[in-house]
């Protein structure tokens, strides 16, 4: 009997023994299982961070060549009968690329040099001497320099359309360009020279056939000006970017009606938009990274060389959702490294690096505007 009574004891313990030690090993995995978690918590943590900054702004640009594009339109109107240049074209400053009509004004240009012919022969009249007859001599050379000058433009002209013709030589073209120079720097120092001889004090009165001669020869001066106007010349050195005058079209003075697109494309720049909120993030002298859809697997360097002193509506569409229409711009000019393969017209990222940034190479896909 009372190995009976103890028996169901002694199992009764065995078994709370039993479980205690189980309890203990479940608890020990559950404090093991958190502290891994934790220890996985705060690595993954660590790892989504965010990274340090490399771009102190991201803007919307427009490459652009080196002086920006110039739109050259007619100064008068008229019709169009010669286009010498076309697309692509190399030219130089003063090149010969859209003439209009222009018979009605050698009309005029003869009738001018017929009275100014009259004119001087009945100057020949009135004898002077002393200063008033320096002032004349000088006048003459002015007045020869300004003749000088128009026949040099016109054998200029005329060698234009022999090459474009392909009757007249590249050197003869060359030597006609020469002329012009030449003429234009003889008629600027007979005009300083006058101007002094003016300046003096105690210079006569102008008698009345000198005034007389004086009016022709300014009505033949406004007859050349009137023809040089019917002439779109080369601003300087550069490229034809668009040529959309054709010969027969009817062409107006006006912004809308571009005649020739002109640019210089020895290097290019970038015209970039930079929200209001990053204006003052952005410095002259810091470096650029430009990225463009037609070339993804590349990047461009560039280094901002103007800033703009006021804020003014964006002009360059931006890419993805809608920009709000309250915000503004300030513009940043950037100018581009070596000869990037880049069109102008063609619109760009462009990231602003923070000093001591990643390079070129670690730049984004895209902006984030």
């Amino acid at each position: 009997m009372l190995k009976q009574k103890i028996d169901p004891a002694i199992t009764t313990i065995l078994m709370a023994g039993t479980l205690a030690i189980v309890l203990g090993y479940v608890v020990a995995d559950f404090a093991s299982a958190d502290k891994d978690r934790s220890s996985i918590a705060g690595s993954a943590y660590a790892q989504s961070a965010a990274p340090v900054a490399q771009w102190a702004a991201s803007a919307t640009g427009r490459v652009e060549p080196k002086d920006g594009e110039v739109r050259l339109a007619s100064q008068v109107p008229g019709k169009i009968v010669e286009v010498l240049a076309k697309t692509n074209d190399q030219v130089k400053a003063g090149d010969l690329l859209v003439r209009l009509d222009d018979q009605d004004i050698y009309v005029k240009i003869a009738a001018a040099l017929a009275e100014v012919s009259v004119r001087e022969r009945e100057r020949e009249e009135e004898k002077v001497t002393g200063l008033a007859l320096e002032r004349r001599k000088a006048e003459d050379a002015v007045a020869a320099a300004e003749r000088s000058l128009f026949a040099a433009r016109e054998a200029f002209d005329a060698a234009s359309r022999g090459a474009n013709a392909d009757t007249s030589s590249a050197d003869a073209m060359n030597a006609a360009r020469t002329k012009v120079s030449d003429a234009t720097s003889k008629l600027a120092a007979d005009r300083a020279a006058l101007s002094e001889i003016n300046s003096r004090p105690g210079v006569p009165l102008t008698l009345r056939l000198e005034s007389s001669l004086a009016m022709a020869r300014a009505e033949l001066s406004a007859a050349e000006i009137a023809l040089e106007r019917t002439r779109v010349r080369a601003p300087g050195d550069g490229t034809v970017l668009n040529m959309s005058g054709k010969v027969g079209e009817t062409a107006v003075p006006s912004p809308e009606s571009v005649l020739v697109v002109f640019g210089d494309l020895t290097s290019l720049r970038l015209r970039a938009e930079v929200e209001e909120r990053d204006a003052a993030k952005v410095r002259v002298g810091q470096q650029v990274v430009v990225k463009a859809d037609a070339f993804p697997d590349m990047t461009f360097g560039g280094t901002v060389t103007s800033i703009s002193q006021s804020l003014g509506a964006p002009r360059i569409a931006t890419r993805g959702p809608r920009r709000p229409n309250d915000v503004e711009v300030v513009e940043v000019m950037v100018t581009l490294d070596g000869n990037p393969p880049l069109f102008t017209g063609m619109r760009v990222d462009a990231f602003f690096k923070l000093d001591g940034a990643a390079s070129a190479a670690d730049a984004p896909k895209t902006a984030a505007n």
